[in-house]
């Protein structure tokens, strides 16, 4: 049995793709902050339930025991919690609200992670998915025929470009787990509540899934949208 771990799954793009993995048949471990809102997508999906809070050492940690007490070991790490400021331009921008989605997007990243990887290493086939963005790729924010290009999100933009560039690091730096980027696209979720006209949940977890199920010999070190790969 695959065993999975997907943060940020109580709800949205996480919560899909936790459903679908399930019907893959992947045990899936949906990691929440809430324990109440995780406890019931968990029940609700037929899922298991690991209190996680990406900005919190003990929590993570605490969390990577409980899989490792349960399973032995983790196959796919889908690297999904992230947060936005929902600001467009400079106006608004600070510091500390700047800090703020640094910590869950990219140290978040980092810290699950590294707590993950003695997990990952006893899998025989182990497998990170991160959640990135064309907002933080380079290629698409500077061509103007994709739609990235038309606002500056300076803040979500760039924590989404380092999310990115950890995917490329992690790949290189440990050829025995496979390590790729997604862009989902832009979907109508709680994330995206000040931006309608997103498409639904069950489209955009395609790639994520996708990339998630990818066997021995799939790819690594890659930035995939819908089923072809994304420059960075």
């Amino acid at each position: 049995m695959t065993v999975t771990l997907i943060t940020g799954a109580n709800k949205g793009l996480g919560r899909e793709t936790a459903r679908r993995l399930i019907k893959e048949g992947h045990t899936v471990y949906i990691g929440a902050r809430s324990t109440e809102r995780g406890e019931a997508a968990a029940a609700e999906l037929g899922a298991r339930f690991v209190q996680l809070d990406v900005t919190d050492d003990a929590s993570v940690q605490t969390a990577m025991r409980a899989i490792e007490e349960r399973e032995g070991h983790l196959d796919v790490l889908v690297n999904n919690a992230g947060i936005a400021n929902n600001i467009v331009g400079a106006d608004g921008v600070t510091a500390e609200s700047a800090h703020a989605v640094f910590e869950t997007n990219v140290v978040g990243v980092v810290r699950v992670t590294q707590a993950a990887i003695p997990l990952l290493r006893k899998s025989d086939n182990p497998v990170v998915v991160n959640v990135s963005s064309a907002l933080g790729s380079f290629w698409a924010v500077t061509n103007p025929e994709r739609h990235q290009s038309h606002n500056a999100f300076i803040v979500y933009g760039s924590s989404k470009a380092a999310v990115s560039m950890l995917t490329v690091q992690y790949a290189k730096a440990l050829p025995e787990i496979k390590v790729n980027a997604v862009e989902p696209g832009f979907t109508a979720t709680d994330f995206t509540a000040d931006f309608p006209g997103g498409r639904p949940v069950e489209e955009s977890a395609e790639v994520i899934v996708r990339m998630a199920t990818i066997g021995k010999d799939g790819p690594t070190g890659t930035f995939h949208e819908e089923d072809h790969e994304l420059p960075w």
